[in-house]
């Protein structure tokens, strides 16, 4: 992708954010009725935490690879403003670097998470353009962590019942048209039954697990979609 294709991709990701409310939280709540056709797309899920566009026509059945983008991830815009204000001590503050350090974790575990998930169930991962490969662009926004773990000296140990909550933002394009053929959003929040000590452990434990629920989301329905094509 070229800067500019980036550029207008972002552009657009943030147009759709707000206008189904995703900047408002999660689980996903639009403000009111999502639109039916966005970008030649049309409406096909619309629940309390997702939301599905598909072109019409659009099949997924022929696709045997995937090219896995490198996911955009963004913090939801006040969480860094709220965190550090329920902060006493200033050596508990999240920095930019503390928060570009995560986005950098979060966006490599995506797409080892995904690649790994997809070849598992039969998909070749690949790094080109090519008949049959289905191009993911991802992004993670509205990223929250309850209690991240700044690497400060000390033992701060934060009890909490959820690690935080992110949205999915996720376009598969066909790798030789360069055709938008589905968008599709999902809000999932981490829950700890009686809560946990979080730290870069548990942290990452409940980040992957949510990772790991969209990848193995998107291969169900995948799956579903070769064997229609094949039957």
């Amino acid at each position: 992708m070229n800067r500019s294709q980036a550029i207008r991709h972002l552009a657009g990701l943030i147009c759709i954010a707000i206008a189904v409310g995703l900047a408002c939280a999660s689980p996903l709540r639009a403000q009111g009725s999502p639109p039916s056709v966005v970008d030649g797309l049309h409406l096909r899920t619309n629940t309390g935490s997702s939301l599905v566009y598909v072109k019409p026509g659009a099949t997924f059945g022929r696709y045997n690879k995937v090219a896995i983008l490198d996911c955009f991830v963004e913090f939801d815009k006040n969480w860094q403003n709220n965190y550090n204000q329920n902060q006493i001590d200033s050596a508990n503050f999240v920095s930019n670097d503390d928060m570009n350090r995560i986005k950098k974790e979060l966006a490599g575990d995506f797409k080892q998470i995904f690649a790994k998930v997809l070849q598992a169930g039969g998909y070749q991962v690949v790094t080109f353009g090519a008949p049959g490969v289905l191009v993911l662009r991802p992004a993670i926004i509205n990223l929250r962590v309850t209690a991240p773990d700044l690497m400060t000296p000390g033992i701060n140990a934060t009890v909490v019942s959820s690690a935080g909550s992110a949205t999915l933002y996720l376009e598969l394009w066909d790798s030789v048209t360069n055709t938008l053929l589905a968008r599709a959003m999902n809000s999932q929040a981490d829950q700890q039954f009686g809560g946990q000590v979080a730290d870069s452990v548990t942290n990452t434990q409940a980040a992957d697990f949510i990772l790991k629920s969209w990848a193995d989301n998107l291969l169900k329905h995948l799956k579903a979609a070769r064997a229609s094509t094949s039957s």
